[in-house]
């Protein structure tokens, strides 16, 4: 494929996999889209992006949670004449891990309003655009959370179990166009995913990936772009990618 003329949308492209995927996309020569809450980090990845062979940069600071501001955000990237071809809902996090009648409430808004929420009108705001042309790729970064249970991870669960249903549901809805729809399904991955969850608390996150070899963000970005690299007619609907010391959510040799 030649990336060179293709747009990349990446939401929550600051760090972690967003931020890995929006790289090995520049790496092709794409034009990116990059969108976080993180001003300076967005204009440092730009650059970084530019340097790597991103054919152009564009950085749009926004609060998923505001489907206003997607509004705004979409508009503006209408107002460049960008049309996006690929669109990677990265934007996602996980609050507390506690039992549900311990845990903080905040934190469920947070998880529904970004991994539910934000995802849908970031979607919906966009489809419209890849209906018109009769193409297009929405890649929607799940998580083994949305294929099983956990405890202490209700609601963050329930999230992703959302995810994976929104994916197929919509897969079903886009059925005789050229739209792919795809998700992708990481177990752990070492990134600021658990210092976002325990709040900042950094010791108690480096916990969770001692004992053995996680994923890494660029483990994730890979199968982003292979997935979106297949030939057209070629649909990858669904990938689960594991660490290799991990069987289930919940079962990790740590050695």
């Amino acid at each position: 494929m030649d990336w060179s003329s293709k747009t990349v949308m990446v939401t929550g492209a600051t760090a972690g996999i967003g931020a890995a995927t929006a790289l090995r996309f520049a790496e092709a020569g794409a034009t990116l889209i990059i969108t976080g809450r993180r001003k300076q980090r967005l204009e440092t990845m730009a650059d970084v992006l530019t340097s790597a062979g991103a054919n152009e940069v564009y950085i749009h600071r926004f609060d998923i949670q505001k489907k206003e501001q997607i509004a705004a955000v979409v508009k503006n990237i209408t107002a460049d004449t960008l049309s996006v071809d690929v669109l990677v809902n990265n934007a996602g996090l996980s609050r507390n891990f506690s039992p549900m009648w311990e845990d903080n409430t905040d934190g469920w808004d947070d998880m529904i309003d970004t991994n539910i929420k934000g995802l849908l009108h970031m979607t919906r705001a966009l489809l419209p655009g890849m209906i018109d042309k009769n193409s297009g790729h929405i890649i929607n970064i799940g998580s083994i959370a949305g294929h099983e249970v956990y405890q202490n991870g209700a609601v963050y669960c329930a999230t992703k179990h959302a995810v994976k249903a929104i994916t197929a549901s919509l897969r079903l809805d886009l059925f005789k166009t050229n739209i792919r729809v795809t998700s992708i399904d990481p177990g752990l991955v070492e990134t600021e995913f658990s210092e976002v969850r325990f709040y900042g608390d950094k010791e108690r996150a480096e916990t969770v990936y001692k004992g053995f070899q996680p994923l890494t963000a660029a483990d994730i970005a890979e199968s982003v772009f292979w997935s979106a690299s297949m030939p057209e007619h070629v649909t990858i609907a669904e990938m689960l990618v594991l660490p290799t010391d991990q069987a289930s959510a919940t079962m990790v040799y740590k050695k």
